[in-house]
């Protein structure tokens, strides 16, 4: 490929269009029965969208005032407001400080999120243990709350953030190195990026997009070109287009390369609704997609829809990179539309009542959730994935 024509594939991939026509080329290959790892039974959508529902309407009884697909769910564990204690500290900050401070807190806690495994657990100033993400939220909050200022990024390695995360022997927390060296990485993009952190802070991202919000509101796709634009560098060495490292980004033999930025979509939602608590109001929100990680995708396995060709593929642990892994990935993002779809028939919302974000959060990751306990003492997925802490 050509210099100009890689660039603009480059650039093409960090769009969430991107992310939806490569996944939905899958996703039609898997309907004609062409994909390796999977076939489809979409028979079985209707049961998995009516046990969203349901999961839904268990958590928030109101369906019309589901929040956001969002960090600060998490950081409402075990019933304590950390929001309110955080805001608590801004005591006497401007409006501008108040969101870098809430932009740091954000951006830090959903790069520590990728997933925890299910040995690890934390144990919280409140005395109750919290696990997987609840408790990397947690864990991730005392930590940055026991910092005097802005956290030495440079100065973290596996030992600090083991220390933070009470990882022992006995406690282990999956992709301890990783998590840190993405963090080594985070502190050379923000001392080096002057546009995107002035003065190198980190909370600058949030200055940075407040100011592009034009007339009416910021549309969400510019949070999520601005998170993979400023924090691209970070993510460990793998597929590159015209000098870029492109992050969550995995090859397809029958495809091609197939975007996802599960964390950095993560990330976004979490923005988006960060900036809202500041007054910018996001709009477009639905041009971000579903999130392609192991809660979403396993309640798509463990509901019938996704059927693996093979039981064998289940009784082992597979590279992010695989084909498998990357099949279940993209079929997760068409799926998620689709339930999306179907959920709001049930309730009879429309896209502006009940976007995916709130789908998202009803919703499909905490359906996800429940069918793996029911279905596994651990709650584990019922796809295993070698994870490094940057993917998932």
């Amino acid at each position: 490929m050509n210099e100009p024509n890689a660039l603009a594939e480059a650039r093409y991939l960090k769009t969430p269009a991107a992310i939806r026509e490569r996944c939905a080329a899958i996703f039609e290959l898997c309907r004609a029965g062409e994909l390796e790892s999977f076939r489809l039974d979409e028979s079985r959508l209707p049961d998995v969208a009516r046990h969203v529902v349901d999961v839904t309407r268990a958590a928030y009884p109101d369906v019309r005032r589901v929040p956001y697909h969002s960090r600060w769910r998490h950081f409402a564990a075990g019933g304590v407001d950390r929001a309110r204690i955080f805001e608590e500290q801004l005591t006497g900050c401007d409006e501008v400080e108040r969101l870098r401070r809430r932009f740091e807190l954000v951006i830090l806690s959903v790069l520590l999120d990728a997933g925890a495994g299910s040995a690890w657990s934390y144990r919280a100033a409140d005395g109750r243990s919290y696990s997987r993400s609840e408790g990397l939220a947690v864990a991730s909050f005392d930590w940055f709350m026991s910092q005097d200022a802005q956290p030495a990024l440079e100065a973290i390695d596996s030992e600090t953030l083991g220390r933070a995360f009470q990882v022992t022997t006995n406690n282990p927390l999956v992709g301890v190195e990783g998590r840190a060296a993405l963090l080594g990485r985070l502190a050379r993009v923000v001392a080096d990026d002057s546009r995107h952190f002035a003065g190198g802070r980190l909370g600058e991202l949030g200055v940075f997009l407040s100011t592009q919000a034009r007339g009416a509101a910021l549309p969400a796709r510019a949070v999520l070109s601005a998170v993979l634009d400023a924090l691209g560098p970070i993510w460990p060495g793998r597929e590159s287009l015209a000098g870029q490292n492109l992050g969550d980004v995995w090859a397809h033999p029958q495809v091609g390369l197939v975007p996802f930025h599960k964390l950095s979509q993560w990330l976004s939602y979490s923005l988006c609704e960060t900036l809202e608590l500041s007054g910018v109001k996001v709009s477009d929100l639905d041009e971000l997609t579903g999130l392609a990680e192991y809660r979403n995708g396993g309640l798509f396995i463990d509901g019938g829809v996704l059927v693996p060709r093979a039981e064998s593929l289940l009784e082992r642990a597979h590279p992010v990179s695989s084909r498998l892994v990357v099949e279940w990935r993209a079929l997760t993002v068409a799926l998620l539309d689709r339930t999306a779809e179907e959920v709001r028939r049930l309730l009879g919302l429309g896209r502006e009542e009940l976007p995916l974000a709130c789908v998202l959060e009803g919703g499909t990751w905490a359906a996800g959730r429940a069918l793996a306990f029911a279905k596994r003492k651990d709650g584990a997925p019922p796809l295993r994935v070698q994870s490094d802490g940057t993917v998932f």
